[in-house]
């Protein structure tokens, strides 16, 4: 069995990666996989990177200093009337890190009057091994941002975030459905054909 540890304290995000690696299961084979909470890591991992990559690869590094092979992803919302905002600054949009509804609100603001309304979800996934490999990968869904929240599922901009085909937003899709169109799971799908090739060069 691999452990992998996924470098967050976030139960929400922690809950929606272990369900989409439960689909991955063939590809990864057995595998546990454990949070900062789990191996008790407190602390504080300062994201100082520009780019999600660059903040997931430093979070990745914080694990794997420890002895794991370690998950860390950063995610966030690209709107592109907003130049990209918020961008690697979707969590702290409203100058407080996790507050939802501080973050939708400002968004909300910042697009009043602008037309374009088109958006992305974005999820970097950086894998960082004991021994100093790694890689990254992204994902992204693309949606647009409605003017009123719609859903109590979901975190983030779920409730703003618009998926046109399927006529609701991500904080009104079941859990299971989201998975299988979320950024976060076309970028695990992605990390899931990477990670063979370096658990087999573990093993040689």
């Amino acid at each position: 069995m691999t452990t992998f540890l996924l470098a967050t304290h976030n139960a929400n995000k922690l809950v929606e990666f272990r369900r989409i690696f439960e689909t991955l299961k063939e590809k990864i084979g057995a595998y546990e996989l454990l949070s900062f909470s789990d191996i008790g890591f407190d602390d504080d991992v300062e994201e100082t990177g520009t780019t999600f990559e660059e903040n997931a690869l430093i979070k990745a590094r914080a694990g794997a200093a420890r002895g794991y092979i370690t998950i860390a992803d950063d995610s966030g919302l690209a709107v592109d009337a907003l130049d990209g905002a918020p961008g690697i600054y979707s969590a702290r949009f409203c100058g407080r890190h996790g507050d939802d509804e501080g973050n939708n609100r400002m968004l909300l603001e910042q697009l009043k009057g602008k037309q374009d309304k088109t958006a992305r979800y974005v999820c970097a996934i950086a894998c960082v091994f004991p021994d100093g490999r790694s890689f990254t990968v992204r994902g992204t869904c693309e949606g647009e941002i409605i003017d009123t929240p719609r859903g109590t599922l979901g975190f983030g901009y779920d409730p703003l975030f618009w998926i046109p085909e399927k006529g609701m937003t991500f904080a009104e899709m079941p859990l299971d459905e989201k998975n299988k169109m979320s950024h976060r799971s076309a970028a695990a799908a992605l990390f899931a054909e990477r990670i063979i090739s370096y658990i087999q060069e573990s093993i040689c």
